[in-house]
């Protein structure tokens, strides 16, 4: 006989307030279209959950890490086009030439394989230039813009759409980020003697929020999708929480004075102590970077910090102050009582990080469809 058991932790997603989130990137920018970022399993969220979701939005694209994701978008009956975001291997590229999605190039070797490859299939696929302002991760150098323009209009089965860039600092120095828009206007100006582009794009979530881009028509929202601002905005407060993460109490004991909790004994009782077992550790994506950080979870109205170490699948938290707690009571460890910024402040990492390490032993409970 078998039996189902609830889940001993879990994660909630709002897929009303992602909506949300995105007609907030809509007002913030006016007249400007929208490519979701919805790479990384939508930060966590789920990936084909969160595509759907979003699907009769009026998005241009969804923005994709590879050809994977793509893949998985398209099998999942979405009909919005993937933009692959980062380069593709060169065994993947038939695969794109011949779905028809958008991809970048940041080379010529790349530029005249998929130009190979859509003349045979008799396609004309359509590309994003890749242009590198500073961020140093793909794209052309600005010593290779000025004979750019006439090498790609050799190639008559590539439709050169848009001009892609990325801010490598919007969210930490405003200075450097005003030069780069200045170069990519310029970089846009000179190659657009060429061509006439489409999408003229840059902007995260940080660059929509927080600056002007001059002729760009395409931001591409992604943490702010997800209600977290990556800097100070006027917009920022309209941002609603989208995800909270759950777990459940397995076992309460009470622990004498001077006994040890968890591997290695980092945290050791000065009195009797009250705890719970969770049922999540880092296997499901909670950082053990939080162990002994001061992090805390919240349990019937109460704020319990944990102790020792984050293990496997387990934590421990100090719940002397929970009067009534048994095993099955719900824990919050991401929520209305613990944003997430406060989880990666204390793990000394990023939201973005937390968000997109949490497992698929999660299970993702979605509602607001």
């Amino acid at each position: 006989m078998t039996h189902d058991s609830p889940p001993r932790a879990w994660v909630d997603v709002d897929l009303a307030a992602i909506r949300r989130n995105l007609e907030t990137a809509c007002r913030a920018l006016p007249g400007t279209q929208m490519m979701p970022v919805v790479k990384a399993g939508a930060y966590g969220h789920g990936l084909e959950a969160v595509a759907r979701a979003l699907d009769m939005e009026g998005v241009t694209f969804f923005g994709v890490a590879n050809t994977g994701e793509a893949r998985r978008l398209s099998r999942a009956g979405v009909r919005t086009r993937p933009f692959i975001l980062g380069p593709a291997f060169p065994e993947e590229r038939e695969e794109i030439v011949l779905n028809g999605w958008c991809a970048t190039i940041s080379t010529m070797e790349e530029a005249q394989h998929y130009q190979s490859l859509a003349a045979m299939y008799g396609k004309t696929l359509p590309i994003h230039l890749c242009i590198d302002t500073g961020m140093g991760r793909a794209g052309f150098l600005p010593d290779e813009w000025a004979g750019l323009g006439d090498a790609l209009e050799a190639m008559p089965n590539l439709l050169i759409d848009g001009v892609v860039s990325h801010f490598p600092s919007a969210d930490e120095d405003p200075v450097f980020t005003e030069v780069q828009i200045r170069e990519y206007a310029d970089a846009v100006a000179m190659l657009g003697h060429k061509f006439r582009f489409r999408f003229c794009h840059i902007s995260s979530s940080a660059g929509l929020l927080a600056y002007k881009v001059p002729g760009a028509n395409l931001a591409r929202p992604g943490l702010m999708l997800y209600g977290v601002s990556p800097v100070a905005s006027p917009w920022s407060d309209a941002l609603l929480p989208t995800l909270k993460l759950f777990s459940r109490v397995t076992l309460v004991r009470t622990l004498p004075a001077g006994h040890g909790v968890a591997y290695g004994r980092t945290f050791i009782t000065d009195r009797p102590t009250k705890v719970a077992t969770i049922g999540i550790g880092y296997a499901d994506g909670w950082p053990r970077h939080l162990s002994n950080r001061g992090a805390r979870v919240w349990i019937h109205g109460c704020s319990c910090p944990m102790l020792g170490r984050v293990t496997m699948d387990q934590i421990i938290a100090d719940v002397t102050n929970v009067p009534f707690l048994v095993p099955g009571d719900e824990v919050e460890l991401i929520g209305s009582h613990i944003p997430v910024t406060e989880v990666a402040e204390r793990a000394g990492t990023i939201p973005w990080e937390i968000l997109t390490s949490l497992g698929p032993r999660l299970p993702r409970v979605y509602h607001g469809a």
